[in-house]
């Protein structure tokens, strides 16, 4: 939960045109440390700054309300080379809901067959066997 609370700060209700630098570096730092070199969450504080500034420039950026429409506002402006960093912290949180949807359902499989499959085998089954 706290990851997805984290991940909300891109784009803020309170302060629609500005973006909460200290709380994505965090959750880069806490929840991405393997995606980001130390020396690319220096670049991200800096992209981030810059980004705020041209975020209340830019009515395409300044108008999202969703993640998924920072992305796409990132793309149409052609922006995501210029914000590399930010890029990739957004499409990490994108893709959260798709790594975790895949766990679940592996382990509904699991339970498929520790517990309908199990409950079918009769002790003749097992005496045999």
């Amino acid at each position: 939960m706290k990851l997805l609370r984290l991940s909300f700060t891109l784009v803020s209700k309170k302060h629609p045109k500005v973006i909460n630098i200290d709380q994505i570096c965090l959750l880069v730092e806490k929840y991405y440390p393997e995606d980001f070199t130390e020396q690319e969450g220096i670049q991200l504080r800096y992209q981030l700054k810059i980004f705020n500034i041209d975020m209340t420039n830019n009515l395409r950026l300044s108008g999202v309300s969703t993640i998924a429409d920072l992305c796409k506002g990132l793309v149409e402006t052609h922006k995501r080379e210029t914000y590399y960093s930010l890029d990739r912290v957004v499409r990490l949180v994108l893709t959260l809901p798709v790594s975790t949807a895949t766990t679940d359902m592996g382990f509904s499989a699991i339970k498929i067959f520790k517990d309908r499959l199990r409950n079918k085998i009769s002790d003749d089954f097992l005496a045999n066997n």
